[in-house]
């Protein structure tokens, strides 16, 4: 089995593409499509190596997962579908909950919340077959409840549950997120596997400016992890990570990644003029007496 990285500097995202170097057949983890807020202007640039990686290897693309609805970037899921519509695109199946939850944030009325969009709906420990690959799903929630981790082999791809041991876990604020929920996906999913497994993780913002990296272990992990080491005690994670999530500002795309990544990675349908719209939802926090 072959891991292919590819990393967006612009939301510090790692996708992965994992192959089968017998039969060819791969699949694709966390997509990135290019967007620039200011001007509503979406791109391919980042999707394009992607794709000529996949040519040039002539992959067999069977499956693109999505480890969790993505808060930082949008996905290139619908275009990777367009271009390979063999692939499954698939998520967790509490996904449900999330749309449920961000369709009345947003008041998306065409929102559907039974996850339909999605080909596939993956249970925890789900097993699943792609191919010659074989894939076994481990429920990660914390992060958003419906944040599922991907094991492949002695390969576990993470998402945003756990990351490289000098930068530490996800954050958890975001709606029915649970530092709790993380800590015991974390000690009894993943520090539970074997030492020796494969983490790649979902993103890496080079703490201290170290170079870029991607590859740890679960021992690695256990031992190392600044925020959740194996002797790490539930409540001492708890009072660290909501302290630490009170200090941390909203993610640049959340909003429209949100509003793209719950509805499979479909951007929002055409109106009468021709173009997709975002919303963009207004919190008021004023001083009284200002207006």
């Amino acid at each position: 089995m072959i891991v292919k990285h590819f990393f967006d500097p612009d939301t510090f995202t790692l996708t992965y593409v994992v192959i089968d170097k017998q039969t060819k057949d791969a699949v694709i983890i966390d997509p990135v499509l290019d967007f620039d807020q200011a001007s509503g202007t979406i791109d391919d640039h980042s999707l394009q190596d992607l794709i000529n990686y996949i040519k040039i290897e002539n992959l067999n693309i069977l499956g693109v997962l999505e480890t969790h609805a993505h808060a930082d970037h949008l996905s290139s899921s619908q275009l990777l579908k367009q271009l390979y519509p063999k692939a499954k695109i698939a998520i967790g199946s509490r996904i449900t909950e999330v749309q449920d939850t961000f369709k009345q944030h947003f008041h998306i009325d065409y929102l559907k919340t039974d996850g339909s969009q999605f080909d596939l709906l993956i249970k925890d420990f789900e097993e699943i077959q792609f191919g010659s690959l074989k894939m076994k799903a481990i429920p990660t929630p914390g992060h958003t409840p419906a944040c599922m981790s991907y094991l492949f082999d002695d390969a576990l791809f993470v998402g945003d549950s756990v990351f490289m041991p000098d930068y530490g876990t996800g954050r958890c604020d975001f709606p029915k997120g649970s530092a709790k929920n993380l800590y015991h996906s974390i000690t009894k999913n993943l520090y539970t596997l074997p030492d020796s497994t494969k983490v790649y993780v979902g993103h890496d913002y080079s703490p201290n400016g170290r170079p870029m990296a991607f590859l740890t272990t679960i021992g690695e992990s256990k031992k190392n992890n600044i925020q959740l080491k194996a002797n790490t005690s539930e409540n001492e994670f708890i009072s660290f990570r909501e302290s630490r999530d009170k200090t941390l500002k909203a993610p640049r795309l959340l909003l429209p990644s949100i509003q793209v990544n719950i509805d499979a990675g479909h951007l929002p349908p055409k109106e009468e003029n021709g173009k997709s719209y975002m919303k963009l939802p207004i919190s008021l926090k004023l001083n009284k007496g200002s207006l």
